[in-house]
């Protein structure tokens, strides 16, 4: 929570503080979690080296606890974001795979616990990133429907967020700006945000739409996509 509202410094004293009680009680989950924690705040601010070493720190301690599956999520993510393929590919396995041998979770909204459902949520940032834009638009569209219900609540609204994002950078890859900043704007407008994770991903967004503007400058509708742009 603190690291969600921008107490970086507030939260990093926090999490080595889990740490250590983690660490003296020898509870590998507590330790795990909190390398997890490591790991994403080195992803939201661009230490992708930093994510390995976090998540092969935290892997560690809690091989096979349910951390170890969002730590091998994490690297992926870094992986992806330093555009090795393989390593991708290589960490996402392993995290299925631990996370099939694990029982399915008594309570899937606990924050500290990763159902199958999350996982398809870091496979569709890893492949946006490395541009296979079928598989990330499968898993984005598996994502928003997983985590809302029939009568159309979301249950989880930052996995939804992140997923009109990656819907988003998909349609402005196949040139479709005004559907492109649709998803964006929708993304962004929810009451509840993870501001460091969304704004990584609307960066990425924003980029891309700048990227085809570039290219394809005749294509753009006048003005009313070039406003709703400038909000992202």
């Amino acid at each position: 929570m603190e690291y969600d509202v921008g107490l970086r410094r507030i939260a990093e004293g926090t999490r080595k503080a889990a740490l250590t009680l983690g660490d003296e009680a020898g509870n590998a989950a507590i330790s795990g979690w909190a390398y997890e924690m490591r790991a994403w705040y080195a992803l939201t601010q661009g230490d992708y080296r930093g994510v390995i070493a976090a998540a092969e720190a935290g892997e560690a301690v809690a091989a096979h606890d349910g951390a170890a599956v969002q730590l091998t999520a994490q690297r992926a993510k870094a992986w992806a974001r330093l555009g090795d393929r393989r390593q991708v590919e290589a960490a996402l396995d392993k995290g299925r795979s631990l996370l099939e041998s694990l029982p399915y979770p008594e309570d899937t909204d606990h924050h500290f616990v990763v159902d199958p459902a999350k996982f398809d949520f870091y496979a569709m940032d890893c492949y946006r990133i490395a541009g296979e834009d079928r598989l990330a638009e499968m898993y984005a569209r598996e994502v928003i429907r997983s985590s809302t219900d029939p009568d159309g609540t979301e249950r989880k609204p930052m996995r939804n967020a992140e997923a009109r994002i990656t819907l988003g950078v998909v349609a402005a890859r196949s040139g479709d700006l005004d559907q492109a900043v649709s998803y964006g704007r929708r993304a962004l407008e929810g009451d509840r945000k993870s501001l460091p994770s969304l704004l990584m991903c609307s960066k990425e967004l924003a980029t891309q739409l700048r990227r085809v503007r570039c290219d394809r400058t005749a294509a753009v509708t006048p003005s009313r996509s070039r406003r709703a742009f400038r909000q992202l």
